[in-house]
């Protein structure tokens, strides 16, 4: 029985989904592979037809939090990574991510560093990158990857996950992972939920995914609106007090407008 499935989230027509199926159709180890959709168009269908993938289509009105539970939900693997369509993944992302795991006592998430992708060019190191590397630098120990207080330390100035590349172990996870509410921050307010329950993030430093940056990506159409830092310094005043998470609002702004295309 498979252990890991691949759950594309599809939106709209894009350019890049084809590049994404690809890079998971080339992994060294095989997994199940599944697109998931809230916007039924004629060019998913395609794709999901043209290289045989099972399409999973919700009636809801689109909704990242629906659509990223949606997702998880029609995977019955032990591992499961959500994986957006326009982003890439390196052929042993999956191998080294099912490794890690089972070497793992408890664990939650599995995530890797990344690099972006901009104008098709590979950007390894950028200011957002390196501030991400930094606090992301204690959970490469394993024996810190546990531990409560290092998981939120992680977390408490920043996004650092690149997200929805994230592997998730269904066994020790909520049947809900995403909440309704933020448009931005869905993810960051799932790791602050996940960083007070026992289990471990475990990541890895090397950079196994690609995350695209363009203009049409909602990264970056939400990145430098007022809505962005509000939703910013509501997730930072769960680890700061008030004055305290407006401060490193401020500076996270300015560090994550180098994801702009």
């Amino acid at each position: 029985m498979m252990k890991h499935t691949f759950v594309i989230c599809a939106y709209k027509k894009s350019e890049y989904l084809e590049e994404c199926i690809c890079s998971i159709l080339k992994q060294t180890i095989k997994s199940n592979v599944l697109i998931s959709t809230s916007t039924d168009i004629p060019f998913i269908r395609e794709m999901a037809k043209k290289y045989d993938i099972p399409l999973y289509v919700a009636e809801h009105k689109s909704d990242i939090a629906k659509d990223w539970n949606f997702a998880y939900k029609k995977a019955n693997t032990k591992y499961v990574t959500i994986a957006h369509q326009d982003d890439i993944y390196d052929a042993d992302y999956a191998k080294t991510a099912i490794s890690m795991l089972e070497k793992n006592k408890k664990p939650l998430i599995f995530f890797s560093d990344y690099y972006e992708i901009k104008n098709g060019m590979k950007v390894a190191v950028t200011k957002n990158l390196k501030i991400k590397r930094i606090l992301l630098y204690p959970l490469r120990a394993k024996v810190l990857q546990s531990r409560k207080i290092v998981k939120r330390t992680a977390l408490a100035f920043g996004n650092p996950i690149c997200c929805p590349a994230v592997t998730y172990v269904k066994e020790n996870l909520p049947e809900e992972l995403f909440k309704q509410g933020y448009k931005s921050n869905i993810d960051w307010e799932a790791w602050e939920l996940l960083s007070r329950k026992n289990g471990s993030f475990v990541y890895h430093p090397k950079s196994l995914m690609g995350h695209r940056v363009h203009e049409q990506s909602t990264t970056t159409e939400i990145i430098g609106s007022n809505l962005r830092t509000l939703e910013d310094v509501e997730i930072l005043k769960k680890f700061w007090p008030e004055k305290i998470a407006k401060a490193i609002g401020k500076v996270y702004k300015k560090s994550e407008e180098s994801n702009n295309a």
